[in-house]
């Protein structure tokens, strides 16, 4: 069974220019979600300005969409730190002047007992995956509204619904995305739009940088668990922002998008 989409092979369609003249901004867009993200709005006609904290697949991505025609830039800078933040935004409005999208992706998972987990650790998750998204939001609402209608989208999580062992930081941070969201989206509306997407288990290894790519060894009782058959791709998460993006979502807003292959549904007992 396929179980994952080449970075290659996104397709273009119909709409092959849907978000042309745009501009579109990304964090934690080297690698994963946000890598299969990037590609997509550049490829759809979007101006793609992406962060990441790894240089070597921030650049990587750069060269080889710039190649295709693409109209993207890279900046390394830590979302948990407001000055990087700010000068990320005042870089996209001397291009832009404006901003269509921003997708809140970046995130990074510290895995211990609430024993074992420091204080700086448990800071350093809430810094990234929810502080993060504050202070992107902070700084690109003016651009924001500057559009027609500016759109938010937070990438939250299956976590903040249900848990595994030993995942507090990170699952209480992705819950409080989703409260964030609802939030913003009674504030900000009806100029900005603001929406969620909680992914559950997508299988990201083709979408690393190339020397790190180590395809996961995915098991038939893996897909079999999932009520939809298969673990799921970036794809999935794309064509839901895309969506979401769109002007066809305009009566969409506070909303929290759950694509998980239906896991998050289905009752498990013990055998």
């Amino acid at each position: 069974m396929r179980s994952r989409l080449s970075p290659e092979i996104i397709p273009s369609g119909r709409d092959s220019m849907r978000f042309q003249h745009q501009a579109v901004a990304v964090t934690g867009g080297g690698q994963g979600i946000g890598r299969a993200l990037v590609q997509y709005f550049s490829r759809k006609g979007a101006g793609v300005h992406f962060i990441d904290t790894d240089p070597e697949a921030g650049r990587e991505w750069e060269e080889k969409l710039r190649a295709e025609g693409g109209r993207v830039w890279f900046t390394r800078a830590d979302v948990s730190k407001e000055e990087e933040v700010r000068r990320w935004m005042e870089e996209v409005d001397a291009r832009e002047g404006k901003l269509d999208l921003l997708c809140n992706n970046a995130g990074i998972m510290i895995r211990k007992t609430v024993e074992e987990l420091s204080l700086e650790e448990w800071n350093r998750v809430l810094g990234v995956n929810l502080t993060g998204a504050f202070l992107c939001v902070k700084y690109a609402v003016p651009l924001l509204r500057k559009t027609d209608q500016g759109a938010i989208l937070n990438i939250a999580s299956t976590r903040g619904l249900m848990s595994e062992p030993d995942t507090e930081s990170y699952s209480a941070s992705k819950g409080g995305i989703l409260a964030f969201t609802h939030a913003l989206a009674v504030s900000l509306g009806p100029d900005i739009r603001v929406n969620a997407v909680s992914p559950g288990w997508i299988d990201v290894t083709p979408w690393q940088k190339t020397y790190a790519r180590e395809p996961e060894e995915l098991r038939e009782v893996d897909h079999r668990q999932h009520p939809a058959g298969r673990v799921g791709r970036p794809d999935d998460i794309v064509r839901a922002a895309a969506f979401l993006a769109s002007k066809e979502s305009d009566f969409i807003t506070g909303a929290n998008l759950i694509i998980d292959g239906g896991m998050t549904v289905k009752m498990i007992y013990e055998e």
